[in-house]
């Protein structure tokens, strides 16, 4: 559980604007959709392989 002090006087825009920061900070809404759907591991390391490859041809391509 997130908890944010609000101080005396303190905008309610800028509490939300802290809270939404500290909630994408803990990744909760990123393993919630990860969890939604099962993924074989075979299909998650295909994934990483073609994003390391995808990585590696743009530092091939920079260095250049």
């Amino acid at each position: 559980m997130l908890i944010i002090p609000i101080k005396d006087g303190e905008n309610i825009d800028r509490a939300l604007k802290r809270f939404k920061r500290k909630f994408d900070k803990t990744g909760a809404m990123r393993h919630l959709r990860d969890r939604k759907q099962f993924t074989k591991p075979s299909v998650k390391n295909r994934q990483k392989m073609l994003k390391a490859q995808y990585i590696q041809t743009l530092r091939d391509t920079e260095s250049q």
